[in-house]
């Protein structure tokens, strides 16, 4: 099952997202709550202090006192006060009406709302005394201009449209960065690929662990199958124009010749076998590069393979059957297609036979390597030069002393293995050139 990192990605950054708006609403909505319905802190010092004034007046200057400080006050801050007592009673001269009496069902604290009754009335505040609470409290109706503005329209226009507009930019630019820029710069690649521009820098999105990075490393892996094409293409029509106006010009000579009939047939027999056996590799080496065919595979015992191709090679070749030894068992079986493998250890072998000295021998050798084999094929030729290890197996690469050939013979073999899961290099031996290969274990001998 695969899994969705994008589509985690952006369900975080939504929550993410739901959740800075709920903790912004929640810290900056009470802040702007409380500036626009509460008391500042000042206003209920400044408040507070009157309090503790009455308690002064009612336990210096008694019920006379108190009441003088009432009227006082009244006339100050031009609004209604009054000093209670622990039982709401009056503790000035002037007596409750049943009018001011019903005012004190809605006191409210110092640290409550404040806003107008339904009756567009002021609220009326409850202080208690601040040294003794227990002997009284003053209640007065807050004065017009301690009265908080509440939440203006504007302020539902910051709160409600200007905040969650902000949050909604910021969430979308996180997007855009993190959706659109990369998709523009997959349609920039697309577009280079379709204007031909296979060596445009690639792109830095294949770090990414997610569907795009995935969608990323499709592109450049799509490019690096357009350029080995291309190159494969112009390589192609490079050695076949070379490889083959050779033999045609020999073929003009030889046609123009006084050769006698006999000898004119053989000379066209060589050339043409020649130029046909160049176009059948160039053409198998086409087809899996370009169709990458699945090849079935089946349980393939190597020991039969080598056998089979040693009787053809001796007979062509003149060689001696002792001149090319396999010390692999039995035991050694594998997974692959027989005939791509039957045809790439031939090409091998014939390559280690040109090469090899008067009396050489061929070798095949191997181990087992965890759920592969790991076969070795030894010659005792001249090897091949450190820094052309490699160089050998790309297609139409003949070294300086390699002889004839057109270069196909290795390039066919490593494709053949590589198709079936395996690999192919080389590395030099003392003396000679080994070629290794690496082959899936046959499942028969991976139960046992």
């Amino acid at each position: 099952m695969r899994r969705h990192p994008l589509l985690w990605k952006l369900a975080m950054l939504q929550v993410g997202f739901c959740l800075l708006l709920t903790w912004l609403i929640w810290t900056w909505g009470l802040s702007v709550e409380r500036k626009s319905y509460f008391l500042s802190q000042a206003d209920q010092d400044y408040l507070a202090r009157y309090a503790q004034q009455a308690e002064q007046a009612w336990e210096q200057g008694g019920a006379a006192g108190t009441e003088a400080f009432r009227q006082q006050l009244e006339q100050a801050e031009d609004t209604w006060v009054v000093v209670l007592g622990p039982y709401l009673q009056s503790l000035g001269t002037t007596p409750l009406t049943a009018e001011q009496a019903s005012h004190l069902t809605f006191m409210r604290k110092l640290n409550w709302p404040m806003s107008r009754r339904l009756r567009d009335e002021l609220p009326y505040v409850s202080i208690e005394f601040p040294e003794h609470p227990e002997h009284g409290r003053l209640v007065m109706q807050l004065p017009e201009r301690l009265l908080p503005t509440g939440l203006t329209p504007w302020t539902h226009v910051v709160t409600h449209g200007v905040a969650p507009t902000l949050l909604a930019l910021l969430l979308g630019l996180a997007l855009y960065r993190h959706l659109v820029v990369p998709l523009n710069r997959l349609r920039d690649r697309a577009d280079a690929l379709r204007a031909d521009d296979l060596d445009s820098p690639s792109l830095p999105l294949q770090e990414r662990r997610d569907e795009l990075g995935e969608l990323a490393q499709a592109f450049e892996h799509m490019a690096g199958r357009l350029r080995q094409s291309l190159e494969q293409q112009r390589l192609l029509l490079r050695t076949l124009s070379h490889e083959l106006r050779t033999p045609l010009a020999r073929l003009r000579i030889a046609h123009d010749s006084d050769l006698p009939p006999v000898q004119l047939r053989e000379r066209l027999d060589r050339e043409v076998n020649d130029m046909q056996k160049l176009l059948e590799n160039t053409l198998d080496l086409a087809w899996m590069d370009t169709e990458q065919p699945q090849l079935a595979t089946e349980p393939v015992l190597m020991v039969s393979v080598w056998e089979a191709l040693s009787q053809d090679i001796c007979f062509e070749s003149g060689w001696e059957r002792a001149r090319l030894p396999c010390s692999l068992g039995t035991d050694c079986l594998v997974q692959v297609h027989l005939d791509s493998l039957a045809q790439a250890l031939e090409n091998l072998m014939r390559n280690a036979i040109r090469h090899s000295p008067d009396e050489g021998r061929v070798s095949l050798d191997g181990w087992r390597e965890g759920d592969c084999w790991h076969l070795r094929l030894s010659d005792q030729g001249p090897g091949v030069p450190q820094a052309d290890l490699e160089r050998i197996f790309k297609p139409y690469q003949r070294l300086a002393d390699s002889g004839a050939g057109f270069g196909l013979g290795l390039a066919i073999a490593r494709r053949a293995i590589e198709l079936q899961g395996g690999r192919l290099w080389a590395s030099n031996g003392h003396p000679g050139l080994c070629l290794h290969l690496v082959l899936p274990a046959a499942v028969e001998c991976l139960e046992s």
